[in-house]
């Protein structure tokens, strides 16, 4: 059960529910804690939606760092959801099965040179961002351009942040089973098990 009592969205501010309109609970995610203070659940509603407006870098890539991140947080609803757009560009249960060894290229063939550049700063930023130093964004260098930077730094930091957030909440309520779990155990973004027990969200309406 959640620590703090998730809003419905019958009960936020009328504006508030118009950006929730037709959007399941999962779907509505954080901002149903957030709504308790509604002018810091609009701006970030607004940020988020920035972040997740086509940008420099792909829906493939960005669904890659979300998850990795969300395995490092062991943040279970966001391991738990597939969105929609990285779905269609190609984020399918084998690929984010390849993301338990990145840097492995038998272990996982079909990441890019430039996808493993992006998901090391991901690991660092998540884990140790002190031993994050020139020759690392160097490394990204190799492959982005400086505002392609920008745009990996930001959503990596949002994904350790609110993911931190979520998993400190325990939003775990609507998860598959698996993602409820309170053994104890690591859980990961991809079923050892090779069932896709992932739920799609953000697709059209």
């Amino acid at each position: 059960m959640a620590r703090i009592r998730m809003l419905s969205a019958e009960e936020f501010p009328e504006d508030l529910r118009d950006m929730a309109e037709s959007r399941t609970p999962l779907e509505l995610g954080n901002l149903r804690f957030y709504a308790h203070r509604p002018e810091l659940a609009r701006a970030y509603a607004t940020y988020m939606a920035e972040l997740r407006k086509p940008g420099l870098l792909s829906r493939r890539l960005v669904e890659l760092l979300r998850l990795r991140v969300a395995f490092h947080n062991q943040c279970r609803s966001c391991m738990a959801v597939r969105y929609a757009d990285g779905a269609e560009d190609g984020v399918d249960e084998n690929l984010v099965c390849q993301l338990a060894s990145p840097d492995d290229p038998t272990a996982a063939p079909d990441l890019t040179d430039a996808e493993r550049a992006a998901l090391r700063f991901a690991d660092l930023m998540a884990t140790n961002h002190l031993a994050i130093d020139d020759a690392a964004i160097a490394d990204l260098r190799s492959h982005f351009s400086e505002a392609e930077l920008v745009e990996i730094g930001m959503n990596v930091a949002a994904f350790v942040g609110y993911g931190r957030l979520s998993m400190a909440l325990h939003m775990v309520d609507e998860l598959p089973e698996r993602f409820r779990s309170a053994s104890g155990a690591v859980v990961t973004p991809w079923n050892s098990e090779g069932e896709d027990d992932a739920v799609l969200i953000g697709g059209a309406r």
